[in-house]
Formats: C-alpha cells, structure tokens, sequence
C-alpha cells in the first residue's frame, strides 16, 4: 500500500527558548558524546515520499523528491549501477528536486528492498518496470503533461542505470531526454567483445548482484554454460543482445547526453560512439563526454557530470532554450601536477562536432622486434631471431612474428585486473610494470622513435595476417604501448586491450583489427609499441595449446581528432587567490565586531565538498601563546575515508570539536558542503558524529534509545534508516535488553549506530573501536569502507595503526596541533623496499612460504586478513615478481609499494609526543 506523503527534513526552533529546550533533550540522550546534528539545510525544502509500488507486477521500492512551489514541474527518473540500490542516487535526486525537478529514483529487481529476479534490463521486467512509474508519475498533480498519461519525463543513471535510459526512451514514447552515464550498447559486446569471454568481469557482475541463484533463472543457466565452456554460444549472445539498448536502436530518438568514461574495461569508448552514431541517426541532438574515470576507478568527474545532466535536462525538459549544454564532444585530458598541491591537472578538450573514433588518422610504420623473446614489461629486446621464452622457441622474420598460446592459457598475460584498472595505470606510469606480456606468449611491432608528439583520440587500427597453425581459432589480445626513448619504462594507456576472435576462415589473408579507444598523448621522442598477446588475465583463452603467426600488413593508423582543441591551462590559483584573500581579509577587518552573529556566505565551489578547513588555530584556555590547533589546511573528498591520526595531545578531538560546531575556532574557517561551520549551523544536518564516549539512558532497551533519539531530532522516522543502522550494529537480541546490561563494546556498537541514523554524507567518528574485540574491529572496518563506498566520506580518529591503514584511503598526520602531512595512505606509506601484493582468495601458509624461497626475494609475510602478502624484495623487481606470482597461479588483484603505517607514522613525528 501506499504510505502518505511525509516531509523528509523540519526545520528546528528559531528562537533561543526553543533552541535551549531541544539541545538539553539532546543532551540528555546522548550523554555529551555522541550526537547527530539535525537542522535543517534552508530553502527550497525537499520532501520525500518511500512507496512500494508494483509497476511490472513486482514489488518495487520507490523514493519521490519534490521541493517547494505549487506550479507544474518536469520528472526524472534516476536508475542506479549494478549491485546498488535507490539509496546510491539520494544526494543526486536532492539537487535535482530542489531545481525544480519531480524525482523519482528506485531499487530495481533484486536489489535493495525491490522484489523479483534480476533479468538484466528485460523488456517485459525492467523496462516495463520503468513505464509503470512513467504512469505513476502522469498521476502526480505537479507533474507538467505533454498530454493525459505522459509527463514531461527525463531519464539518467549510470551503468545499469544509464542502460535501462536508454532502453525506456527506445520502448517508451513519452520519454522526453536521456542522460545515461558509463553504460553499454550491447551487453553481449561487453561481456563476449568478438566472441572472446570476458570471464573475470562477467564473474564480478554475477558476485555483485548476489551470487547466480539472484538472476533469472536463464541468465544463470547462461552464465554458467559459457563459464564452464569458456566460449559463448550464439544462445548466450542472442539473450543479452535482445536486453540490451542496441535492439532498440532506431527507436531512440530523444535529445541524449552521453558519459562515458576512460577508464573502463567493462563498457568501453566504443560503447558511447555506437550510441552517438545510431541516436543521430534517428535525427536526435547527441552530445558525448568522455570522463577521466569509469568502472576500474579514476576520477568520476561527479560534480561535473551531475552539472552538466543538470543542464541537459533544463534545456530539453524545461525548454530552457538559453541554457549552455556543452560541446557536441568533450574529453577530460590530464598532463602534468600542480605545483601548489601535488594533484594532477585535468583539462578539457571539445569540439563543436562529434569526431567518432577514427578522425584524423595518422599512419605510424612498424617493424616486427623479436618481441616474443622479451617480457614486454621490461621494455628490452629488439631484432629478430629465434629465442626461447617458458620453454617455447619463438622465431621473427621480416615483419612476422611467431608465439605461442601455452596449454591451459597459463600463466597469462596482465593488461588491466577488473575494477582496479584506475589503480593499475597510475602505477604502470610510475614504472612498476603490471602490464605484462610473458616471453614466447606475444608479438610485438614497433614504431621509430617520434619526431614530434602524437595525441591519439580514437581507435587506432592495423592490418594484419593471422594464422594458427593447426587450423583452429586464433584468440589474440592486441594493445598498443608508449614507450620512453630508453625502452626501460612503457605505459598501456587506460590498462585496455582489445580481443580478437579470429577464425579459421579469417585467417591467411589481411584483416583490420581496431585496437582499444584511447585519448592519449605520446610524447616526442617515444615510440609506440604494438603487441599481440595469446593470452589475458581477464579473458578466457583457449586451453589447448596453439602456435600463431602474425604478420604485419601495413601501418599502425592512429587517430589524432584534428578539430578537438583542448582548453588553456587555468590561471595559477595566486593570481586570483591573493586579491580574493586581500577582500576577505579587508571584509573581516570591518565585520570583526559582529562575528558571532554574521554567518558567512555559501561558496559554490565548494558545494560538492564534504570538508575543507583553512588555517584553524584555537588556543588553549587562559592562554596568550599555547595552541592546541595551530594553521591546520586539509580537505577531504567525496568517497574518502579519512583517518585523522596524531599522538596523545596532538589536536585531534579539538579538531573534531571545531568541526562539530561544539567549539568556537580563534582563526580559520571550516565548511563542510561549502557552509561556513557555526553552532547550530543548518549544513550539520548532514553530519553524523561520534566523538567522546556514548552516553544512553541505562533503564531503556538498545532500540527504545535510538528510536527516543531519533524522536527528538524532530525528523520522521522513515528517515532514520534505522533497520540499516541496527544491521551495522550487529547487536541481535540485545537490542531488547536494557543498556545498562551492555558491555562496553555494545555501547560502542550501538553509539556508532546511532550516529549513522539517517545515514549522513559526512560521518565522524572518534576512536570507533575502543571497547571492541578483534571480530569485531574487522567488522567495524569493513562498516567505514561500505559507507563511503556509496559515496558518502568518513572521518575518523584512531590510535589503531593497523587498522587505520587497512580501512583509510588517506590520511591527515597532526603533531603538536599542526599539520605535519596529509595525502593517500599508499603516498604517505609508499617508501621502501616493501610490496604489498593483494589477491583474491586467502594466501596459504605454504604458498608465503614458497614466494619467500623465489630468487631475489628476502621474505614474504601473509597480511593479518589472509588475502595478501607483504614481500620485501632483495634483488628482485616488482615486475619479476608479479610474473613469479602469475606462474604459482597466485589470483594478484593488485600490487604496489607498502611501508607500515607506523614506521611512516614514527618518521613524521619523530617519535614526540605532544
């Protein structure tokens, strides 16, 4: 049934009675330690309705957000990625309806609190799911008609979500404009490109959506049939080909935004370009982005993208016909670092018309270099001969080169591990060498050394002959390198290959081959490598061995996209900094006298930001000259966890103190989302905290506490997300048992619970496992890490090292109430001799022992979850090792440098105390 229509946030008292009256209630709840602020974020105010709707016949959770005003509005529907929920689009949904947007999001099947299977975006599951809220919405009075039945409604949503947009617009004629983000054209092409099994990103989509028996039961039978074969059949590809948007392509004929990210191995470039060319085709404005980030991470561009969404949906849902949607073409381009905060510099390149994939093509001569002979990783080795490479003789002549695909595929070769691509490439440019080709398993061609740079946006292409030489299929992975003008260091830009299913009557004859879209520059001086491999760690090979030849039939074309012209580089942040600064400086002077009750005025730029802190100093009480917080600058992002870590004294909870609005800074500034921090601020609405021991009434259950909290912020209670919160808790039974029978570990399990009611963006906990036995320490952990996974941040304060390093991204380091440096925890650990080696299934005892005998290696310890290695090398390289690991069959998910926490922590503050 329908629940009636609930206001999702109330403002508080405004006036100093009834201020006083909720804080001593607060007060008395929460004991002085734990607190979640509650006030409300100003106009517009958004509501929400939660309903279980039955669209397609099957119970669907839904969220309806809609602020302020009587007049009629435009819809948008908001999907969500594969293995999430209606939850993940919240904060996306907000900002939307508070610009005058009817918003509805909602779990799809077999996700969240939605009943049914998951059938992939079926037409008669789904999709019809999506018309039936369409209809849903004709029925909502502020909802603005086209005609009876069909709202003005826009869909978008990335991955899963982005593909059932582009699906609804093809089966539903009331869709009025798309903005679908990282998705797939046709699912098969994604998960069997050119007949060749994408096994290890089709098993993270089964394991996302919770295991086989969660599908369809076809899709399962499907899955499992092609997993155990290796190959998939014409059934399988006809299954996920008539789910996916591509069966609908001349149908779509709506004004469409397209984002698709670079680093994504999952749904590529060439997914958005075969979108781009079939919506125009129909006659429809098409706009493309390609962003930095995408499925193996990166940055995803969030506030951007959601800018620019924003903007589409304006001009064509509102009709806004001034408003600026951007380029027909925009690429996100990075190069070079900031001086002034060591992050990488991202600019954009446009072009007024879309270029497609193979623009401006540059044709670059190759020569075959004996490269089967040579670990590609290593960058050596040229010529031709006859060598000998895992015990397989390899021979190069002319422009032809001759491999081997060894029985079983294994060991195989390493381009990108599914889901950490992002990582991987960072550490591919720094020279640690995961993109790896073993000897005797791969060709190579090389260019000669650049004259002047090349900047490919594209696909580069290259004619080749291929023979296998018992006759069957040929199964090769072609990628193209940049390599240094020493050879020692090469990068594999974005971690992508490209499969190639070549059959037998293929082959003796030339055939094009179109290698991974890429934008990427090659420097002068630096050649380009191309490579074929007989084997990937994210793709079945076959499993019998094969012997291929690969002759070279011309160039290596590159597109260069000649009309996209990259934006100039921004103005150094002083040259507008130091006025900026000189006006508030001068502006403070003037307003020194009414500080405590001037509160600053928002910062857009800083609207997407959870916290930045600028020059925080507060000095001890009663003191001229002692500081427990001096010209304290951090910032922390969206996603982050972020551990705050110092010694007894170093100003850490005073820091938190000032962050909660507890206590009054002497100088600097907070904001968190861009409002200036005061007590009471209306922005700590959105900040749940734990700070200083938990204090609960001992005579009342576990639950009755959190529910009298709750109660007493004067929000509804469908807002609490208590079920959720009560989940992490983990506390069972004892939820019905009074407090005061609590052990000191429940207390704090059930404080942290409390704190995430309502489930706030920015969540701040101090010393969260005090009380906790090591169980539940893991657990704890994996809580933070899930919370800011779904793009929400957590601070937290912790004397636990360990602990620290395996649940925090990154890290700010305090001493004596400074700064003493903040950054990645893998930056600030990162030195040393040490690599930390993680896999994807618990590491034996004997298999530590067996890597610790490997030549060049001085000992390699399990890590305390079981699920890595800590090698300290001894002559070895990175690379070596990685190929050792590779051939033991160890399942390598990542690898990078690792000092311990504590040695780097004890480095930067030389071991004082404060």
């Amino acid at each position: 049934m329908e629940t009636p229509t609930v206001r999702w946030r109330r403002l508080l008292p405004r006036t100093p009675a009834r201020w006083a009256a909720a804080v001593a209630v607060l007060a008395v709840l929460v004991g002085g330690g734990t607190w979640t602020a509650v006030a409300d974020d100003g106009p517009p105010a958004v509501q929400r309705e939660d309903r279980m709707l039955r669209p397609g016949g099957v119970e669907i959770d839904t969220s309806y957000f809609t602020a302020g005003g009587s007049g009629k509005r435009p819809a948008v529907l908001i999907g969500h990625g594969f293995g999430g929920s209606k939850n993940d689009v919240r904060a996306q949904a907000e900002k939307l309806a508070a610009d005058g947007y009817a918003v509805l999001t909602w779990s799809a099947r077999g996700f969240g609190k939605s009943g049914g299977a998951i059938s992939l975006n079926d037409p008669e599951g789904e999709v019809k799911d999506v018309s039936g809220l369409i209809d849903w919405l004709a029925g909502r009075p502020e909802v603005e008609l086209d005609e009876k039945g069909d709202p003005r409604v826009g869909l978008t949503g990335a991955s899963y979500g982005g593909a059932v947009s582009l699906l609804a617009a093809g089966y539903d004629q009331r869709v009025d404009a798309i903005a679908p983000v990282i998705t797939y054209w046709n699912l098969a092409d994604a998960l069997f490109p050119d007949g060749v099994f994408k096994k290890l990103w089709a098993g993270i989509f089964v394991t996302s959506g919770g295991g086989c028996e969660k599908f369809e039961k076809k899709l399962c039978e499907m899955y499992e049939r092609v997993a155990v074969s290796g190959k998939p059949d014409a059934a399988a590809t006809e299954l996920l080909t008539e789910r996916s948007p591509s069966a609908v392509a001349d149908r779509i004929k709506v004004p469409s935004l397209l984002v698709q990210g670079q680093s994504d191995s999952l749904f590529p470039l060439g997914h958005a370009d075969a979108m781009q060319k079939a919506i125009s085709a129909n006659g429809a404005p098409v706009s493309v982005d390609w962003i930095s980030g995408g499925h193996d991470g990166g940055d995803s561009e969030t506030a951007r993208v959601e800018g620019r969404v924003g903007s589409w949906f304006d001009r064509y849902l509102k009709e806004e016909t001034g408003t600026d949607t951007g380029p027909a073409f925009r690429v996100t381009r990075t190069g070079g670092i900031d001086s002034t905060d060591g992050a990488a510099l991202k600019r954009g390149a446009s072009s007024d018309t879309y270029p497609g994939l193979r623009s401006g093509g540059r044709e670059i001569p190759l020569r075959a270099t004996g490269g089967g002979g040579a670990s590609a990783g290593s960058g050596s080795g040229s010529g031709s001969g006859t060598e000998t490479g895992s015990g397989t003789a390899t021979k190069s002549t002319g422009s032809a080169e001759t491999f081997r695909n060894p029985a079983g595929a294994v060991p195989p070769a390493i381009s990108a591990v599914p889901g950490v691509g992002g990582g991987l490439s960072q550490l591919s440019s720094l020279g640690v060498g995961l993109s790896l080709d073993f000897p005797g398993q791969f060709g190579r061609f090389e260019s000669a050394s650049l004259a002047t740079p090349v900047h490919v946006t594209g696909t580069p292409t290259v004619r080749v002959n291929v023979k296998e030489a018992a006759g069957q299929d040929a199964v090769l992975f072609g990628k193209v390198y940049d390599v240094s003008p020493d050879g020692r260091q090469q990068v594999l830009p974005s971690q992508l290959v490209a499969p190639y299913r070549i059959t037998p009557d293929q082959q003796g004859k030339p055939i094009e081959l179109a290698l991974p879209a890429v934008d990427h520059e090659f420097d002068a001086g630096h050649r380009m490598r191309l490579v074929f491999s007989a084997t990937d760690l994210g793709y079945a090979s076959p499993a019998e061995p094969a012997t291929y030849t690969v002759t070279a039939d011309g160039p290596l074309t590159v597109p260069t996209a000649p009309a996209v012209a990259t934006a100039a580089a921004t103005l150094p942040w002083w040259t507008w900094g130091l006025p900026a600064a000189a006006l508030v400086i001068a502006a403070g002077l003037l307003i020194t006298a009414r500080r405590r009750t001037a509160t600053p005025a928002p910062d857009p730029a800083l609207t997407d930001v959870p916290l930045q802190i600028t020059g925080l100093s507060k000095k001890y009480a009663k003191s001229v000259d002692r500081y427990a917080v001096r010209e304290l600058s951090f910032r922390v992002e969206k996603g982050q966890v972020l551990g705050l870590l110092g010694p007894n004294g170093a100003g850490k909870t005073t820091t938190l103190r000032m962050l909660m609005g507890l206590i009054t800074p002497d100088e600097g500034e907070i904001r968190v989302f861009g409002q200036a921090i005061r007590p009471g601020a209306p922005v700590l609405s959105r900040v749940g905290a734990f700070v200083e021991g938990a204090g609960f009434l001992p005579h009342l259950s576990g639950r009755a506490n959190l529910d009298l909290y709750w109660q007493a912020t004067g929000r509804p209670a469908e807002d609490a997300h208590i079920e959720e919160a009560l989940e992490i808790a983990g506390l069972g039974d004892a939820l019905a048992r009074a407090v005061r029978t609590y052990s000191q570990g429940m207390r704090q399990r059930l404080a942290i619970a409390q704190a995430m009611l309502g489930m706030p963006d920015l969540l701040i906990l101090d010393e969260p496992t005090n009380g906790l036995d090591p169980p539940q320490i893991r657990e704890m952990r994996d809580v933070m890490i899930r919370y800011a996974a779904g793009g929400r941040t957590v601070i937290v304060s912790s004397h636990l090292l360990s602990e620290v390093e395996q649940s925090c991204t990154h890290l700010v380091v305090m001493d004596r109430g400074r700064l003493v440096q903040a950054g990645p925890v893998a930056e600030i650990t990162g030195s040393g001799d040490m690599i930390l080696v993680t896999v994807a299934e618990t590491v034996s005892e004997p298999l530590a022992e067996k890597v610790a005998s490997l030549p060049g290696i001085g000992s390699a310890v399990r890590t305390d979850d079981g699920r890595g290695l800590l090698v300290r090398l001894d002559g070895a390289t990175a690379s070596r090792l990685v190929a050792d690991l590779v051939r033991l069959d160890v399942p390598v998910t990542g690898v990078g440098p690792h000092r311990r926490l504590e040695d780097a922590f004890l480095t930067l503050i030389s071991g004082g105390a404060a």
